[in-house]
């Protein structure tokens, strides 16, 4: 798509958001001021902030930074001898390493970042280059989320979107990213495949013949990859399990796992640890080149890193209780818990408006022509989700009532 018509589904995306955000503002204070609606509060669900929507912070992750900040902790009761522990180790190295999956990392090639978005925005504007049809494209999702696709902006890169299966529960198909590659022939110059598993705002977990499948368009095409893989915690079916795409590229074997270059990212807020305002997450770069990564080193020393209590949290993420550990039943007891605008716009408009609930229209994200969708996110209370069904259920039925 071309760039100007892309400024101007931007602009739908921003004026849908804003919109939305500022009628809430206004119903809110009009509850404060005590108007008399059907409902007494408005329940927020278009948008991943837990802890806002409601959430429980994860115990163990609060003792341990509290200890931190707060040394006398450390010889307290009031928290669990685990947590403290792990405060004093964390105190006395304070070194941000990680392990993915049972595949060996080094250090050299893990970027502590305040967010994956930091560090995808570092990425981006490190690969991007050239003008017209020379320009750097990105093969993104859609539906994706909307600060990518700024992002793709800010930085100058084509966008090139692909989508995703809405039939087979969103799922990515390799037949679709060959028809668009050969679309963008004297468009842009491809050269980044964006992964986004599990995905956002889909929800899909891609199988491992899927990223395997991946992973060779990617060798074929010289595409370096994207993983955006900040939700992996969060994959709650049975039949679902999360792979990372380190690690199946690990053990595709040579020709893939010492060729294909990919970068991955995770992050503190996402996922069941919700933790927004600590700021923390990190970048793993695998088969760049030697000088390219001491590039990629010289130019990320100058950013700004996450906090120390981001870093801590990270550390936590990657290394949480063990079974027998004294935090362990607890933790992971918490970790399980948790008119004239587009139809679902209007639809959003009106179940915030008539209901009290807010959540997010399709259209921010991207979707096929035709097709309306709304997002909800679901990490709040259980008595939260509850009342926001029932009001959903009474707003649905209603609304059919009047537009069928």
């Amino acid at each position: 798509m071309k760039r100007k018509v892309w400024l101007s589904v931007l602009r739908e995306m921003s004026t849908g958001k804003r919109r939305l955000s500022e009628q809430g503002n206004q119903i809110g204070m009009e509850l404060q001021q005590g108007v008399q609606k059907s409902y007494k509060d408005i329940i927020d669900v278009s948008w991943g902030d837990a802890h806002a929507l409601g959430m429980k912070p994860i115990s163990f992750v609060r003792q341990v930074i509290a200890a931190c900040l707060y040394p006398e902790l450390l010889q307290s009761d009031r928290i669990p001898i685990d947590a403290r522990l792990r405060a004093q180790r964390l105190l006395r190295v304070c070194d941000g390493g990680s392990v993915d999956g049972g595949v060996p990392s080094s250090p050299e090639n893990i970027f502590i970042c305040s967010g994956s978005q930091s560090a995808l925005m570092f990425i981006l504007k490190l690969l991007s280059s050239g003008e017209g049809p020379s320009q750097m494209g990105v093969l993104n999702p859609m539906p994706t989320y909307p600060s990518f696709t700024l992002a793709l902006e800010v930085q100058g890169v084509a966008m090139v979107p692909y989508y995703l299966c809405e039939e087979e529960g969103w799922a990515l198909k390799i037949e679709e990213l060959h028809r668009v590659l050969q679309n963008t022939k004297g468009h842009c110059s491809p050269r980044v495949l964006y992964i986004i598993n599990p995905g956002n705002p889909t929800g899909h977990v891609q199988s491992r013949e899927s990223i395997e499948e991946v992973i060779r368009f990617a060798a074929e095409e010289k595409l370096f990859l994207l993983a955006d893989e900040v939700y992996q915690g969060s994959v709650h079916v049975e039949a679902m399990e999360f792979v990372s795409y380190k690690k199946v590229l690990s053990e595709m074997g040579p020709g893939y796992s010492d060729t294909v270059q990919l970068a991955s990212f995770h992050s503190v807020s996402k996922g069941f640890m919700g933790e927004c305002g600590l700021r923390g997450g990190y970048m793993e770069l695998v088969n760049l080149d030697p000088e390219v990564m001491d590039v990629v080193r010289t130019l990320f020393s100058l950013s700004t890193c996450t906090a120390v209590t981001g870093q801590f949290a990270l550390d936590i993420m990657v290394d949480p209780p063990q079974p027998g550990d004294p935090s362990y039943p607890t933790y992971s007891e918490e970790a399980r818990s948790m008119a004239g605008m587009e139809a679902d716009l209007l639809y959003c408009t009106r179940l915030l408006e008539e209901a009290g609930v807010c959540v997010g229209p399709g259209c921010e994200y991207g979707q096929q022509e035709g097709t309306h969708h709304l997002r909800m996110c679901v990490m709040t209370p259980t008595e939260n989700l509850e009342e926001l069904l029932r009001r959903l259920k009474t707003f649905h039925l209603s609304f059919l009532s009047e537009f069928s």
